[in-house]
């Protein structure tokens, strides 16, 4: 019984932080996220904000299934040091998977902003 009640802490525990974790990332990410959307639209705010919207869901939806496929516990904890091991474990590795979640964010962000400037540098020279 006390195996099963240590798994059910670890869940308890879990779940909370990688939600807190991803909702936190998703804030700062798509708070700072709007200029470069902007510069992307060249300032159409309607576009860029529904763009930024978009993505937000997105990043929110990724990050959470990611966060409930790896939570299974596939086997009884034994004890309290088992329970903190597989919680740094897991919490660990999802913590990395939303950095490099981030940072692909950002890439993509850098990369629409290079294509926004290219696209009105071919456009200046065709007028």
């Amino acid at each position: 019984m006390e195996n099963l009640m240590l798994n059910v802490i670890a869940y308890a525990v879990y779940l909370p932080i990688a939600m807190g974790l991803t909702w936190y990332v998703a804030k700062v990410l798509f708070k700072n996220a709007k200029v470069f959307m902007l510069d992307i639209f060249h300032g159409r705010e309607d576009i860029s904000n529904a763009t930024n919207h978009l993505f937000q869901v997105g990043f929110y939806l990724l990050n959470i299934g990611y966060a409930l496929l790896i939570m299974r516990i596939s086997y009884d904890l034994a004890d309290s040091r088992n329970l903190m091991e597989e919680l740094s474990s897991k919490l660990g590795g999802f913590s990395i998977y939303l950095g490099i979640t981030l940072f692909f964010n950002l890439f993509l962000f850098f990369r629409g902003k290079k294509k926004a400037k290219e696209n009105q540098s071919a456009y200046a020279v065709n007028l």
